[in-house]
């Protein structure tokens, strides 16, 4: 057949493929054997429409790894297209380009025994189009539309991500399921659900391999997916492929018993939220779940995006910024709370009000930096004091603590040690006052005692430390 001749029948950008066939069912080297003008100049002429190919020069019957990196999706697609005989779509965005592509392979009755070669034509887009997003196997759909129907209407958003994850294990038929979420601010993760079936022993102890340094080898995923949108392992050929890219990752996957995986990174536009993963899934079905898994890894990317948005949003609503305590409004939403829901369960509330003593000094002298620097440093004494009770900013220089089944022994000597803790800081002087309830009848009426016993400290204080009035000590963090 005459190659050439026959792609340039195409308009759209088209190619062919030949695919190299091995004896144990496995494939070899896969070449890029002659492409139409259109797919030529796509190499050759570097335009805003097109993405930059590693080369600028098309050279026929060439290795595909001349012109992008290599990629194991791309290599099962043309392996199920020319040697299977299978045609193949696909509408995809490989991370390394800022393209979607619009990807049609079609078998070719050409080659020999060693030889197989189809044609791969793909069409360019910088924005997506949701009809050919859409454009899916009603089998599919159905899977997509339940598993976005279930997220939407709950209410336990944890629960819900797992019940879907838990579905879509059992239609990949894998042993084991798994959304990770990633910070990268404090460089950690969160297994946000998994979902399992008949793991191995490896698989179960996860302690063997979600270690402290495990967060490093997430890392390391993005440079393995190298551009695609996902990373598929089928067999050992694949394997073969991390172990030479990432030989501490193999040997992890090794250690968990992992035979087979899919993997999506989860985004929010260009952001990395976390990963997806199916482990021993049914690789017989591998298109099919691909189709599946990258659908929903969209759903599940939205939700968990406008949780964390939703998160912050509370954090910013309900925190004092500068000190990391609760700020005003959430301390009188929780004594609202409190005086509206009798609970008889609720009993032995500790009060403590801590005021600094000399704060609005420090601030005329020294200036508003100083002024901060003092209010997070009492912020320090009390959140290390107090690390399981709530803390709040109740004013400028005022906080409050609400402690709940405590005694009064307990809340006299959690006083006394603001009080010792304080006085290891320069400038750093609290007055206190504290209240117990044992009732808990009025929470009210408990600030108001402890407020103002502490007011009575405050003015003991500054009766045997006129000199403080004038800080001229310097502030120094500690």
């Amino acid at each position: 057949m005459d190659f050439q001749k026959f792609v340039d029948g195409f308009k759209s950008m088209t190619c062919v493929v030949s695919v190299e066939k091995l004896e144990n069912g496995g494939y070899g080297a896969i070449k890029i054997v002659a492409g139409n003008k259109a797919y030529i100049d796509s190499i050759e002429k570097e335009s805003p429409n097109t993405p930059k190919m590693l080369t600028n020069k098309f050279v026929p019957n060439s290795d595909y790894q001349n012109y992008f990196p290599k990629d194991l999706n791309f290599e099962d697609f043309c392996y199920r297209c020319a040697v299977l005989k299978e045609p193949m779509h696909s509408y995809v965005h490989p991370e390394r380009y800022d393209f979607w592509f619009n990807i049609i392979m079609l078998p070719l009755d050409a080659g020999d025994e060693h030889i197989a070669y189809c044609t791969y034509t793909q069409e360019l887009a910088q924005q997506p189009n949701t009809k050919k997003m859409s454009s899916i196997p009603y089998e599919t759909a159905s899977v997509v539309l339940s598993s976005c129907i279930k997220l939407h209407g709950a209410d336990d958003y944890r629960k819900s991500m797992g019940e879907v994850l838990n579905d879509i294990r059992d239609i990949c038929d894998a042993n084991y399921a798994c959304i990770l979420t990633i910070d990268f601010f404090t460089s950690k993760y969160d297994i946000l659900c998994e979902a399992q079936r008949d793991v191995t022993e490896a698989m179960l102890h996860k302690e063997n391999w979600l270690t402290e340094d495990f967060y490093n080898l997430v890392e390391s995923w993005e440079n393995c997916i190298g551009g695609s949108n996902c990373l598929i392992l089928k067999n050992e050929t694949d394997m073969e492929f991390v172990r030479q890219k990432n030989p501490v990752w193999y040997e992890s996957l090794k250690e968990a018993s992992v035979g087979s995986l899919i993997l999506f990174p989860l985004k929010a536009g260009s952001q990395l939220l976390g990963y997806l993963w199916f482990a021993n899934f049914n690789v017989k079905e591998v298109v099919k779940l691909k189709e599946i898994v990258e659908l929903v890894s969209y759903f599940f990317a939205s939700e968990i995006s406008n949780h964390q948005l939703f998160d912050r949003l509370k954090f910013v609503s309900t925190m004092d910024m500068l000190t990391g305590v609760y700020n005003r409004n959430e301390m009188n939403d929780r004594v609202t709370q409190l005086s509206l829901d009798a609970n008889p369960k609720r009993k032995n509330i500790g009060v403590i009000f801590a005021d600094l003593n000399g704060l609005k000094k420090l601030n005329d002298s020294c200036g508003h930096s100083a002024g901060d620097l003092l209010l997070q440093n009492a912020a320090k004494i009390l959140k290390e004091l107090f690390p399981n009770d709530e803390i709040f900013r109740a004013g400028g220089d005022e906080f409050m603590v609400l402690m709940r089944n405590t005694t009064e022994e307990v809340l006299a000597k959690k006083e006394k040690e603001i009080k010792r803790r304080a006085e290891a800081i320069p400038n750093v002087h609290f007055a206190t006052g504290i209240y117990f309830d044992n009732e808990c009848n009025n929470i009210h009426q408990a600030m108001k005692i402890a407020d103002g016993r502490m007011y009575q400290d405050k003015k003991h204080f500054y009766e045997l430390h006129p000199e403080l009035r004038r800080p001229t000590e310097v502030l120094r963090e500690f």
